[in-house]
């Protein structure tokens, strides 16, 4: 049985990730449970971005990933998508995770280029299956890039 975990308030001191909400397990959508983050800058409370990480495999995160993050406009370019990302892979490591997923649009460069900088490895661009989600408000491929954890 999953249980989350006490990862309320993360932190490189740079930037703090600051729980939002615990999302369990869906059953009717398949989603498996996720904890949702804002990003600060650290010891502020103005909200620079968002990162989620959704713990577990399945169709779901293949195509979707474990990890999805947006910066804000205003704070794109200094990396803070990356620093949240080698900040919440704790949780990944917590729940016996050896491995994330994270996907993007194959024109999203600068996710691509996050994706290369926490040393995650393109495995191959990916169709959208029809009936998936993604698919039908108009996306079609992904990247998906494997991060191993250490």
């Amino acid at each position: 049985m999953f249980e989350f975990k006490n990862f309320d308030y993360l932190t490189n001191g740079e930037i703090d990730l600051k729980l939002e909400e615990k999302i369990p397990y869906n059953e009717a959508k398949d989603y498996v449970p996720t904890y949702k983050y804002k990003i600060t800058l650290h010891g502020l409370n103005e909200t620079i971005g968002n990162i989620d990480i959704r713990i577990g495999y399945n169709e779901g995160t293949y195509y979707g990933g474990n990890i999805g993050y947006t910066i804000e406009e205003n704070y794109r370019g200094s990396n803070y998508a990356a620093k949240a990302c080698k900040i919440i892979k704790a949780i990944a490591i917590a729940h016996g995770m050896n491995k994330l997923i994270i996907t993007c649009n194959p024109d999203n460069y600068p996710s691509r280029k996050t994706c290369e900088k926490i040393g995650a490895k393109l495995k191959e661009i990916v169709d959208l299956p029809i009936y998936n989600e993604m698919y039908k408000i108009g996306e079609k491929q992904k990247c998906l890039y494997v991060w191993i954890l250490n």
